[in-house]
């Protein structure tokens, strides 16, 4: 093998089979859709992990992206004299792209960096390799839940976030601007309910497709990434901070893809 290859070897096949894995763990949790009643109970405390602890976390953060939105756009608009359209603009931002994207990162940062922690301890500590040879099915009993979980979770969540975000706004909206309350929600509502989509607004349905898709992948990241882990303790911080990055990589290239596909 010349320079060039080994080069080459080096720097694509690591992503190449860190990729093949982790497509292969979400073909495996999907074809074990069948399953959720018998892994209801764990489900449900993954939903518990995903949702209720990160909940304080993704309202705050959405609150106060709601509010930057207003300050900024609201600053601007005035030099046009549209400030009053700022209900608009915060409410269409915040359910197209903001409530989706920064509660995917949240969930990223939060649990898809934990899921990869506590999988990838179990693959150093070797009790993984136990499972198997146990004949535990691992990806039935220690992924698919985990999945099934944040998949669930991430659409309640960036509801949530959209809603505080546009009151948010609000706050800034009246408190800044000088701009009357409900005329503001009433823009806001306004912006929401046209272009009915399957009987939702359309941004709103395009808002929880794209959070079942972030849920999903970053859940499928963060399991694969632990999986994967190796080398003891530091290949554990490695697979913590893979799974972080590559989920907010992820997030960032499937929210451009989802976009196009949905506005288009």
């Amino acid at each position: 093998m010349n320079p060039l290859q080994r080069i080459g070897a080096r720097t694509l096949a690591p992503p190449i089979e860190v990729a093949g894995f982790g497509l292969g763990l979400a073909l495996g949790v999907l074809r074990r859709l069948p399953q959720i009643p018998r892994r209801l109970r764990t489900t449900l405390d993954q939903m518990y992990l995903c949702g209720v602890k990160t909940l304080l976390v993704v309202l705050f953060v959405g609150f106060f992206i709601g509010m930057i939105l207003a300050l900024q756009l609201g600053y601007e608009l005035a030099r046009y004299g549209q400030q009053e359209a700022v209900g608009f603009a915060v409410a269409v931002a915040m359910v197209r792209e903001m409530a989706p994207v920064m509660t995917a990162v949240v969930l990223a940062a939060s649990v898809a960096s934990a899921m990869a922690a506590e999988l990838g301890t179990m693959k150093v500590q070797e009790e993984i390799t136990a499972l198997d040879v146990m004949s535990v099915d691992v990806c039935g009993y220690l992924v698919f839940p985990r999945v099934i979980g944040m998949t669930l979770m991430a659409p309640i969540l960036t509801n949530l976030a959209s809603i505080v975000g546009i009151l948010g706004g609000a706050v800034i909206a009246q408190t800044q601007l000088g701009l009357d309350f409900s005329g503001y929600m009433r823009n806001a509502m306004e912006s929401l309910s046209d272009n009915s989509f399957f009987g939702l607004p359309r941004g709103v349905y395009c808002s929880q497709i794209k959070a079942l898709i972030f849920g999903f992948t970053i859940a499928v990241v963060g399991c694969a990434s632990g999986l994967q882990a190796q080398n003891g303790a530091s290949g554990v911080g490695n697979s913590t901070r893979a799974a972080v990055r590559n989920s907010i990589i992820l997030i960032i290239v499937l929210n451009f893809f989802l976009g196009k596909l949905v506005y288009t």
